[in-house]
């Protein structure tokens, strides 16, 4: 049977939604990021940063001339293995179904509890 338990930096919508739109392995600067996401210049900032802390992405800032500076994103090959990972997980969820539950207990009748 499949363990259920999955990372818990990675599953947290607005990360995951980060990894996703990293996964095809090319750079994307914030602002792209940022309207892919759909996610606030400050949350991304910040999930960007729990990514990074995790090893799961890495960031650098470009030096353009007289331009204003961009941050860039990139998915790290373990934040690849780790999405992989999540999909085959959740791919064999659904093939195996719902895991199996067990009977509820049953009242004997001779039991006279109540509940009140």
């Amino acid at each position: 049977m499949m363990e259920c338990r999955f990372d818990p930096v990675l599953v947290f919508a607005s990360r995951l939604a980060v990894v996703v739109c990293l996964a095809h392995g090319e750079p994307v600067c914030f602002s792209d990021l940022k309207r892919r996401t759909g996610l606030a210049d400050g949350n991304l900032h910040v999930q960007a940063g729990r990514l990074a802390a995790a090893g799961l992405i890495e960031s650098w800032k470009d030096d353009r001339p007289g331009r204003r500076r961009r941050t860039w994103f990139r998915i790290t090959d373990r934040g690849r293995r780790e999405l992989r990972r999540l999909v085959t997980r959740l791919e064999l969820g659904l093939e195996q179904g719902p895991p199996p539950t067990s009977p509820a207990p049953s009242r004997r009748r001779d039991d006279d509890a109540r509940v009140w």
